[in-house]
């Protein structure tokens, strides 16, 4: 359809795999499993349900009555009931028992801490994708010196090998508190209407240790191992600011990621992947622009500024329940799962995909070389005798004279040149390209490169089977 908004997220940037976790068949599917849960928990706790009704809703987890269920939100305007209603009618023997002793939020916080986690692993999956990638980046450049740079003003140089270890150890970080979030997930469970479980305390004729061991079976029975000790009628919405906060740390590293690989562009050391017939400009034919790096930023933009919604939502929420959160959360949620899965997709499709230019960045790293190589010059005159301060001040003179003449004229390099014609240092210029050539400019880049993979390596070993599915790079450039 044309004549209506549709979101980008999902016409452009996230991958079917995340849309179909926060689709609307995932979502109501959940709720028909949590009333499954909940009615077979109360059955195996003595409550009068039989076997029977079971099996029929789970018969009929998946055919859900859209039309049915819509048609009954807009006279009860109530979409929990909407949906009681459309699983009784097509469980007529167990309606009388779905959803027994339950409020709306056991269906509506349960399905949403579920669909996180799965959303969570899917991000996890991409996020070792992208590391992988880095890893046989960063293995493959690892001795090739480059140009570094403070400030962007030329400073020492590294290799692109090690700069690729700086992009690498933010996502691991954000792996590693990824981690720690998808490990103390918890559900809701059942508490009520407030959370005290006062209904199911009546369901169970007082009886504590079966209203605790309803919570426990039921968080067995989806895959968790607890439920929060405690709540209102709603989770915490702490819960959501914290998944987010995973979010926003892996929007921050791939903006970092990308505005390098912007800047490099500029200077024509990179070039992102670049099909035959794209397009870079309208008007400049001969234009590559760095469009996913800048679609990578844009959308970092987004979740960085999407993660003040559950912040503020936590700390606004009335005593034990209040419904201003709902429609906050039907939107900053998913919108920032899809948005990270665009950015992590964009992230795996650049790196695998970038052209390095190493004649390009050895031309750069020439042209600031000289004025590095000045204190190797300088130690290895005074090993030979000459004075220090006579000579610092005549490689300060000679590069404050090389530096004007760059940029004032245009001129190449030429200090190395000028030291080699100065007579107070006693050096020719083949024995000053011998200092240079000996000299270890990159420290102990390559090294602290290889040292890092190995750490890298361990992680991505532990989860191979996470990183052996598949990742679909589904993106629209």
């Amino acid at each position: 359809m044309h004549d209506i908004y549709e979101n980008p997220l999902c016409k452009r940037y996230a991958s079917r795999d995340m849309q179909k976790i926060f689709s609307d068949d995932r979502k109501f599917s959940t709720w028909r499993k949590l009333w499954i849960a909940l009615a077979e928990s109360e059955m195996e706790l003595g409550l009068d349900i039989t076997q029977e009704q079971i099996d029929e809703m789970k018969a009929h987890i998946y055919d859900i009555d859209y039309e049915l269920a819509a048609k009954r939100e807009k006279e009860v305007r109530h979409d929990v009931m909407s949906h009681i209603y459309a699983y009784g009618c097509a469980c007529p023997k167990a309606k009388p028992i779905i959803h027994l002793g339950a409020t709306s939020c056991y269906v509506g916080d349960n399905t949403d801490i579920i669909l996180q986690r799965d959303a969570l692993k899917l991000i996890k999956r991409l996020l070792l994708a992208a590391i992988s990638a880095l890893a046989d980046f960063a293995e493959k450049y690892k001795d090739l010196p480059t140009l570094a740079y403070t400030h962007f003003q030329a400073a020492q140089p590294t290799t692109v090998g090690k700069r690729a270890t700086l992009w690498m150890q933010d996502l691991m970080m954000d792996l590693e508190h990824l981690q720690f979030v998808l490990d103390n997930l918890k559900l809701l469970g059942c508490r009520g209407t407030t959370g005290t479980g006062a209904s199911f305390l009546e369901l169970f004729g007082g009886d504590h240790e079966k209203v605790k061991s309803l919570e426990k079976k039921i968080a067995n029975k989806l895959g968790f191992e607890a439920s929060y000790a405690v709540s209102g009628q709603t989770y915490t919405r702490k819960v959501d600011y914290f998944t987010l906060s995973v979010l926003s740390g892996i929007a921050q590293s791939a903006q970092k990621f990308s505005g390098d690989i912007r800047l490099l562009s500029h200077m024509k050391e990179f070039d992102e992947p670049f099909e035959s017939g794209q397009v870079g400009s309208s008007a400049m034919a001969y234009k590559r622009n760095p469009m996913r790096s800048e679609r990578i930023s844009s959308l970092a933009r987004f979740v960085i500024a999407d993660t003040i919604n559950p912040a503020m939502t936590a700390g606004t929420q009335w005593l034990e329940r209040t419904l201003d959160d709902s429609a906050n959360r039907r939107i900053s949620i998913p919108e920032a799962f899809l948005a990270v899965d665009g950015i992590l997709n964009l992230y795996i499709n650049i790196i695998r995909g970038v052209t390095v230019y190493p004649k390009v960045i050895e031309k750069h790293l020439l042209e600031e070389l000289p004025f590095m190589a000045t204190e190797n010059i300088l130690m290895d005159c005074v090993k030979n005798g000459k004075d220090r301060q006579t000579l610092h001040e005549a490689i300060r003179r000679h590069s404050v004279a090389a530096g004007k003449a760059i940029k004032l004229e245009g001129a190449d390099n030429d200090l190395l040149d000028r030291i080699a014609n100065d007579p107070e240092f006693g050096l020719t210029r083949e024995e000053i390209d011998k200092i240079i050539k000996e000299s270890s400019f990159t420290g102990r880049a390559k090294e602290q490169t290889e040292e890092y993979l190995e750490v890298v390596k361990k992680v991505l070993d532990e989860n191979k089977d996470v990183l052996g599915e598949s990742v679909a790079a589904q993106i629209n450039v």
